[in-house]
């Protein structure tokens, strides 16, 4: 079994004296493994960082096995470990991957989407907002995604204020009446419209990461989400 492809590094750890584990996103094999031989060495070390870009070539007898991969450097996103945001968002992106997505589940939409804010991250861009986007994304890329197209009560697809906790979908402020204290508030940063209380990044991070903790973490993998992400909110916040 073999294949060739560019992918980003997501983990490394050691295996023996010599040899990393690196786990990559690819567009076509999704979340895949394989063994680097000598990829502890000093010279290749900085190649196999979190964050780099790197082609790829997977090696094995069998499908199922981990296999061997030699890999070159294409990019290696230098700057996401020279600024401590970048580096918070790069930890959160990679955390939340490895957390989600099944190994060899190919998602060639959300790794191009990684890609991109990656590179955002990596040129010090005003990347947060992307973060958010993303995160719906990668909801939406498993199954668990949001309507946020038109109100749950009433239909109508103007004056969306809430997100119902419960079904993910939208509510206008005439359809949520007295509920409105019990929905999550849809901030203008996505499509929220009017004068409801959420309007910022922070209202939509609250909203993604409730349905990542209910629908992902406890109904589906059955754990805690990372507390890489956490970290990331608490590094925004300041």
């Amino acid at each position: 079994m073999e294949w060739q492809a560019e992918g980003t590094v997501l983990t490394r750890r050691p295996h023996g004296e010599n040899a990393v584990i690196i786990d990559v996103l690819t567009a076509e094999h999704g979340r895949h493994a394989g063994l680097v031989p000598g990829g502890a060495s000093q010279k290749r070390a900085a190649m196999l960082q979190p964050g780099a870009r790197l082609a790829l070539r997977w090696r094995a007898r069998r499908d199922d096995q981990l296999g061997t991969m030699t890999a070159e450097p294409l990019r290696l996103r230098a700057g996401l470990m020279a600024d401590p945001l970048a580096l918070a968002g790069l930890n959160a992106v990679c955390a939340l991957l490895v957390f989600a997505l099944p190994e060899r589940d190919p998602h060639p939409r959300l790794a191009l989407a990684t890609e991109r804010l990656l590179d955002l991250m990596d040129r010090a861009a005003d990347w947060p907002a992307d973060y958010l986007q993303w995160e719906m994304l990668l909801l939406d890329e498993l199954g668990l995604g949001l309507d946020l197209t038109a109100c749950a009560v009433t239909g109508a697809r103007e004056g969306l204020a809430y997100v119902s906790p419960r079904s993910g979908r939208a509510v206008s402020r005439a359809g949520a009446g007295e509920w409105a204290d019990r929905l999550l508030p849809l901030p203008a940063i996505m499509g929220g419209a009017g004068d409801n209380r959420g309007r910022g990044l922070a209202e939509g991070l609250a909203i993604t990461g409730h349905f990542l903790r209910v629908r992902l973490a406890e109904q589906m993998v059955g754990r805690p989400l990372p507390e890489a992400r956490a970290r990331l909110l608490r590094r925004m916040a300041r």
